[in-house]
């Protein structure tokens, strides 16, 4: 069958299962756009090309298919590198399709011309120029393979103008799936050994237990010993907050009990966590006295930030049901009575007044169909300690790098994966500032998103380092000029409210959740709040930062 390669682009989106995708068009891509205007598949026009890669994030690590964003070259395709790079470090499934111009022009600074591939080796799993029409159908077909198999990763196809207009012949054919890699039976059994040893054991769960739908693997074997769980920013929701077992999260703005328990675990069986440095703290006081089990699909991960003493690659749901079947409970009472003196997640915020906004939360969202996004900064600590997050997939957060403007846009592409549940944004006023555009999409797409702004004119987390290491020398947090989002929201035609208390807050959410439309509130929040528990910086994962007049 002859058919152009924007139409062969096209054909294969829809053979691998896409149904929505994200864009902004321009003069490279225009072939592709063309095409896609017979298709079923739904585009989005975003706002801005961020807005699309973010988006596209969002829907990935929603319904865990793959992502699929699109841009023209120049421009448009640069504008996507923060999404990419966001994407690449919390190892999320996203294609990223970028026009280019004509082969013949390339490398000859032609208008809107950059080498995105060059610009993007080191922020993708992989990609591609096409340089041949004939092989555009397997390098897509190939791309999505590469974003989904293994540890997944976004993975990015440029594709010339001219490879698109190009009439050619569209030959049917599927990749080979790629089996799954089978752990080595000699290190589980090491693992099970060490296992059935301790007496102060701790399962830490990482977002590759979500990225592998292995939660359920994960917590049938430690209910079956009993082991306490902690949970990295990535890993909330492989087990619910609710559960006995869960301690809470670990790490730079962990829990006290969960960080407690880690430093005084005798073994910590580590399941999908790449070891960072918000992790971990001081590197060698946290893995100091006690044996560690490193489960990852990745082979690089293994020992690159923590010396394990048993690493184990390959299929995480085999190797948990390995585990599981070779351990054998043992009496651990001593280890949680130990647990139980520490301060739990109830009890970390003093009398702060911020996360009780988030705590408000609970009780309108629990046992509901929902999706926390988050912005980066103080909010989005609020919300991992208090939120009490259910299941795998209902927290999506930028983890590994951090990214502003960060939860509207994923909201929306999570919205759009998940139409039967409802997607929450939280941000804060510095990021919402950053991509609030994406109002816009929302509003002529009618995605009913909730967007919750907390407001605190200002760049909280920047205020309370700045509290923290820098004697209070507070230069650049603060935002002078007050912004009404809930205005900004009706200039796009949303409707939204005010609230200035937890209570108005979680009644403004539960009659948003009655709704079918976007609708977006303001929170007015004291710029004096700090984030607690904090670890000190350089300090082991227990060593607490104790604040001094933390209201001045």
């Amino acid at each position: 069958m002859q058919m152009t390669g924007a139409e062969i682009m096209v054909k294969i989106l829809a053979e691998e299962g896409v149904n929505t995708v994200f864009g902004y068009p321009g003069g490279a891509i225009l072939p592709f756009y063309d095409a896609l205007r017979d298709s079923s598949i739904q585009h989005i026009l975003t706002a801005h090309e961020q807005g699309a890669a973010h988006a596209a994030d969002g829907f990935a690590r929603a319904s865990g298919k793959v992502g699929v964003c699109i841009a023209t070259s120049g421009p448009g395709a640069t504008n996507l590198v923060t999404g990419l790079a966001t994407a690449f470090l919390d190892s999320i499934p996203v294609v990223a399709i970028t026009g280019q111009v004509q082969r013949a022009l390339i490398g000859h600074d032609a208008f809107q011309e950059v080498d995105i591939t060059g610009i993007t080796m080191p922020i993708t799993k992989h990609n591609f120029l096409v340089k041949e029409p004939e092989n555009l159908a397997q390098t897509l077909r190939l791309a999505f393979q590469l974003a989904r198999e293994g540890r997944p990763g976004p993975v990015l196809v440029d594709v010339p103008r001219d490879v698109q207009t190009a009439v050619l012949e569209y030959i049917p054919d599927k990749l080979r799936e790629l089996p799954p890699v089978l752990p080595d039976k000699d290190r589980v059994a090491a693992a099970v050994a060490a296992i059935n040893k301790a007496q102060r054991p701790v399962m830490l769960v990482g977002g590759g237990v979500i990225n592998a739908d292995a939660e359920y693997d994960a917590m049938h074997l430690c209910e079956k010993l009993r082991i306490p769980v902690v949970s990295t920013l990535m890993g909330l929701g492989a087990i619910s907050a609710y559960r006995s077992l869960f301690l809470g999260m670990t790490g730079l703005h962990g829990h006290e009990r969960a960080n407690n328990a880690v430093k005084e675990a005798d073994l910590i069986l580590a399941v999908g966590s790449r070891f960072n440095d918000r992790v971990t703290g001081e590197r060698s006081c946290y893995s100091a006295n006690k044996t560690i089990i490193h489960l990852d699909i990745d082979p690089a991960e293994l020992d690159k930030n923590i010396d394990s003493s048993i690493g184990i690659t390959g299929n995480m749901n085999m190797t948990l049901n390995m585990l599981e079947k070779g351990s054998v409970p043992h009496d651990l009472s001593a280890w949680w009575d130990k647990i139980a003196a520490w301060p739990g997640m109830d009890d970390d915020f003093g009398d702060e007044e911020a996360p009780r906004f988030f705590k408000a939360l609970n009780p309108v969202i629990k046992g509901k169909d929902y999706i926390i996004t988050t912005d980066v900064g103080q909010h989005q600590m609020w919300a991992a300690q208090h939120i009490k997050i259910e299941f795998a997939r209902q927290l999506i957060t930028s983890g590994g790098l951090g990214t502003m403007g960060f939860g509207l846009p994923a909201a929306m592409g999570a919205q759009l994966a998940r139409p039967q549940s409802r997607a929450i944004s939280l941000s804060g006023d510095g990021g919402f500032k950053m991509t609030g555009s994406e109002l816009f999409t929302i509003a002529s797409n009618n995605i009913p998103v909730i967007a919750i702004v907390f407001n605190n004119s200002g760049l909280g987390m920047i205020r309370q380092l700045q509290t923290v290491q820098f004697d209070k020398r507070f230069t650049a947090c603060e935002m002078p000029g007050y912004v009404d989002f809930v205005k900004y929201a009706e200039a796009f035609g949303v409707k939204g409210e005010h609230v200035d208390t937890p209570e108005a807050l979680a009644a403004a959410v539960a009659k948003a959740m009655e709704t079918s439309a976007p609708y977006v509130i303001e929170v007015a929040l004291d710029p004096k709040n700090m984030v607690q528990p904090m670890v000190a910086p350089g300090l082991g994962i227990n060593d607490f930062v104790k604040f001094k007049d933390k209201n001045s």
